[in-house]
């Protein structure tokens, strides 16, 4: 299916690995020509560099902490040709409440939380200006079950949701759709630790009514086409992606 996405330009946070990585490629497999941001210089060089070989699009590098008001200000303005925006960058730890400290807690809700609202602030702004754009935000699965054992994460995605839903049922008014993903469980650098750390890791994911976690490219190929026209009337709402993980109680 073509997505009509060739020319278009996307900005894409968290791009360096994971699945933001994957979401970059997807969108330059369309012909979507890219921003990429990320605190890692060398590794979103080398993923331009990648994606500029593969796919004969434009990838500009953008070395950002989202954490930052001044690095957000500059992000914004260094990419107002992108009529996409993707919020991906966040990485929320396990733990209870005890577990998890205040400082630990802001440290990761500046970064996931606030940097998806903030980020969105000023971009919205201009899309609305414009008439038209997309955001999709990354969030996860924890927001609809929340756990004790994620506590910061469930309730981190739960405000996600919310702040989802919330504008992209005015979205539209404005030209503007806001969409969300909620993956869950998928194969990253984050996985792999966890198995190393934890062999009973395997089993549960085993246990996972698709019998697996999912590939990036699974997530990414969802939100490329939440990003594209062929999605034009779907705002303020959330697709989970687990392979039927929640469905299945």
């Amino acid at each position: 299916m073509d997505l009509d996405l060739r020319g278009r330009r996307a900005l894409v946070t968290g791009a360096s690995k994971g699945i933001g990585a994957a979401i970059a490629e997807a969108l330059a497999g369309e012909g979507c020509h890219l921003h990429l941001a990320a605190r890692s210089a060398d590794a979103l060089e080398a993923r331009a560099h990648d994606l500029r070989e593969a796919y004969g699009v434009e990838a500009t590098v953008h070395v950002v902490d989202l954490r930052v008001a001044a690095d957000l200000e500059r992000l914004a303005a260094a990419t107002t040709d992108a009529g996409i925006l993707v919020n991906n960058a966040g990485d929320i730890p396990a733990g209870s409440l005890d577990q998890v400290g205040p400082e630990q807690w802001r440290h990761a809700w500046d970064l996931k939380v606030f940097g998806y609202v903030d980020l969105t602030r000023l971009v919205y702004a201009r899309l609305r200006e414009a008439g038209h754009g997309v955001i999709v935000n990354v969030i996860g699965t924890g927001g609809e079950r929340p756990t004790a054992g994620y506590i910061a994460g469930g309730a981190g995605n739960a405000a996600l949701m919310a702040f989802t839903r919330a504008l992209g049922g005015v979205g539209p008014r404005d030209g503007v759709r806001v969409v969300g993903v909620n993956p869950g469980p998928v194969a990253t650098e984050r996985i792999t630790a966890m198995r190393a750390a934890n062999a009973d890791v395997d089993a549960s994911f085993a246990a996972l009514p698709s019998g697996r976690v999912a590939e990036p490219r699974e997530v990414a190929d969802l939100v490329t086409f939440l990003a594209s026209d062929r999605a034009g009337y779907i705002s303020g709402t959330i697709v989970t992606i687990d392979g039927g993980r929640a469905a299945a109680g």
